[in-house]
C-alpha cells in the first residue's frame, strides 16, 4: 500500500508559475525537516533538477505516454517510499497530455491514476473577479480530478488580492496561498526551457531557497500538508529495478560470480539529462555505474566495458567538449572496439564529426549545427536492426526534444523505425553503438538495460 501524503501542483497553463510554487513548497517543507519526494509529470529533466536541489533526493518523472499508466503509481511508490510527503509538479495545462490523445500524460491523468488532491496555481496579474470563473471551469471538467485549492500567483497589491479573495469565495475552494509579482526570483532560459542546475551551481541554490522563502511567506504551509493527508492509500506495489526478462540479455552473459563491468555514464554541465531510474536498472543487472565529466576528465572510468551518454546541451559546450582531444580519442578508441555505446540526443551529437564547425568524436560521419526549428514531441518507435540494445522489432515510446539538426540524420543501419507524428528512420546502428536523437525511458523496458550490460560483460 502507498500512504503517503501528496500533492499535485498544476495550473490552467505554461507560464503560471508551476516550477516556482512546487520547487517552493518542496524547499519549504524540506526547511521543516520533512522527507520531501519530488516528481515531475512528463519527460522534462530540467525542473527535476531544481526539485532534487530542493529536496535532497532524486527528481523523478512521471510519464504514462513512455511509461504507461500502469506503471505511473509503482514508480510514484518507488521515489517516495519512507517520506513524509510527495509533491508533484505537473506538465503545461491541466488537462493537456500527448497531442490528439485524450488525457494520455496528462497532469489531470497523473492525478486521477495517484489519487491526489491538485493545488491550482493561478496566474492571475491580468484579472480580478474572473478568476472565479476559471478556477470553477477547471474544477468542473472533470468530476475526478478533485482540486483542493487555490495559490494565486503574480498578485500585484492588497486591494488585487482583497479583490481575486472575494471572487473565489463563492467557488467554494480555499486560497491557499498568494504570491506577490517577484522578478528576484526569475530563472534563466534558453532555447530548451530553464537552465540546468548543474550549470548555475551556487546560483541555483540561491534560486531554490528564495523559492522556498517565498512560498513559505505566501502559504499555508499546514493547511496544504493537512490537504496531501487526504490522499486515500493506493494498492500499487512500489516498482524495483530489476534487470528484465533473463532472454533480453546476451545468451550467456550472466554468469554467476562473473565481474560487475564498468559502465560509464556521462555527466557535468554537458550532459544533465537523465533518469535516476536508468543508473539503478544498471546496477541492478550487474553493472558498476561510473559517472565522469567530458568537460573535465580527460579519461574513461577504469575498466571501462560501456559507455551510456544521454541528453544535455553540448552545444552550448562545443569548444570545451572539442579541446578535450584525449577524451575524444579515449570515446572514439572505445566505440571502434566495438564496446557497448547507446546515445541519446546530445550523446549523438557527441559521437558526431563535428558540432557547430568543432571536432567532437567522429565515431559517426555526420555533422551537427544549432537550428531555428525546435524538434519536440512523443514517438512511437520500433527497433530496425539488431543492437546493444534492443532486438529487431522491438517497440519502445519515446520523444525528442533538441533545436540542433543531424545530418544525414540516419546511417545506414538506422536505430529506429518512427510512425509518429510522421513515418522515418532515425539514428545509428554501427558496430556497439546505438545512438539516436530519441530520448526512452528504460523502467518501461528493464530489458533494455539487462541487454545492454549482458554485451559489456561478454567483451
Amino acid at each position: 500500500m502507498v500512504s503517503t501524503p501528496r500533492l499535485v501542483v498544476a495550473a490552467p497553463a505554461s507560464g503560471s508559475g508551476k516550477t516556482t510554487v512546487a520547487t517552493g513548497l518542496m524547499a519549504a517543507f524540506a526547511a521543516r525537516g520533512l522527507a520531501v519526494s519530488p516528481h515531475k509529470v512528463g519527460p522534462d529533466y530540467i525542473d527535476p533538477g531544481y526539485h532534487a536541489l530542493a529536496t535532497g533526493r532524486p527528481g523523478r518523472n512521471l510519464d504514462a505516454y513512455m511509461c504507461g499508466t500502469e506503471l505511473i503509481a509503482p514508480l510514484f511508490a518507488h521515489g517516495s517510499a519512507g517520506c513524509d510527503l510527495a509533491v508533484v509538479e505537473g506538465v503545461m495545462g491541466l488537462y493537456d497530455g500527448a497531442s490528439g490523445q485524450g488525457e494520455l500524460a496528462s497532469t489531470a491523468q497523473v492525478a486521477k491514476v495517484l489519487r491526489a488532491p491538485v493545488v491550482l496555481v493561478v496566474d492571475a496579474s491580468s484579472q480580478s473577479r474572473s478568476v472565479a470563473a476559471l478556477v470553477h471551469g477547471f474544477a468542473s471538467w472533470d468530476p475526478e480530478v478533485r482540486i483542493g485549492g487555490v495559490i494565486l500567483n503574480k498578485v500585484a497589491s492588497d486591494r488585487h488580492e482583497a479583490l481575486l479573495r472575494d471572487a473565489l469565495d463563492e467557488s467554494g475552494l480555499p486560497v491557499l496561498g498568494v504570491l506577490r509579482r517577484a522578478g528576484r526570483l526569475a530563472t534563466p532560459s534558453r532555447h530548451l526551457g530553464l537552465v540546468p542546475v548543474a550549470e548555475r551551481q551556487g546560483d541555483a541554490v540561491d534560486a531554490v531557497r528564495a523559492m522556498g522563502d517565498r512560498v513559505r511567506a505566501g502559504c499555508d504551509l499546514d493547511a496544504l500538508m493537512a490537504l496531501a493527508r487526504t490522499a486515500p492509500a493506493l494498492p500499487d506495489a512500489a516498482w524495483e529495478p530489476e534487470p528484465g526478462p533473463a532472454e533480453a540479455a546476451v545468451s550467456g552473459s550472466a554468469r554467476p560470480g562473473s565481474a560487475r563491468p564498468v559502465v560509464a555514464v556521462a555527466g557535468g554541465a554537458a550532459f544533465t539529462f537523465a533518469y535516476a531510474e536508468h543508473a539503478e536498472l544498471l546496477t541492478a543487472a550487474g553493472a558498476e555505474v561510473a559517472v565522469f565529466d567530458p568537460l573535465r576528465d580527460e579519461k574513461l572510468p577504469a575498466g571501462t566495458a560501456g559507455l551510456v551518454i544521454g541528453g544535455g546541451f553540448p552545444e552550448m559546450y562545443a569548444p570545451e567538449l572539442s579541446a578535450n582531444e584525449p577524451l575524444r580519442r579515449a570515446v572514439t578508441e572505445l566505440a571502434l572496439s566495438g564496446a557497448p555505446v547507446a546515445a541519446e540526443c546530445a550523446g549523438l551529437l557527441y559521437l558526431a564529426r563535428e558540432l557547430d564547425g568543432r571536432p567532437m568524436c567522429g565515431v559517426l560521419d555526420a555533422s551537427a549545427r544549432m537550428s531555428e526549428r525546435l524538434t519536440l514531441g512523443y514517438r512511437h518507435a520500433v527497433a530496425v536492426s539488431d543492437s546493444v540494445l534492443a532486438a529487431a522489432g522491438t517497440r519502445m515510446r519515446g520523444h525528442e526534444f533538441h533545436r540542433t539538426v543531424l545530418e544525414p540524420g540516419a546511417g545506414s543501419v538506422p536505430a529506429w523505425g518512427m510512425h509518429q507524428p510522421e513515418r522515418r528512420v532515425e539514428g545509428y546502428v554501427q558496430g556497439g553503438v546505438h545512438a539516436s536523437y530519441l530520448h526512452t525511458h528504460w523502467a518501461a523496458s528493464p530489458e533494455v538495460a539487462a541487454r545492454f550490460v549482458g554485451h559489456c560483460r561478454a567483451r
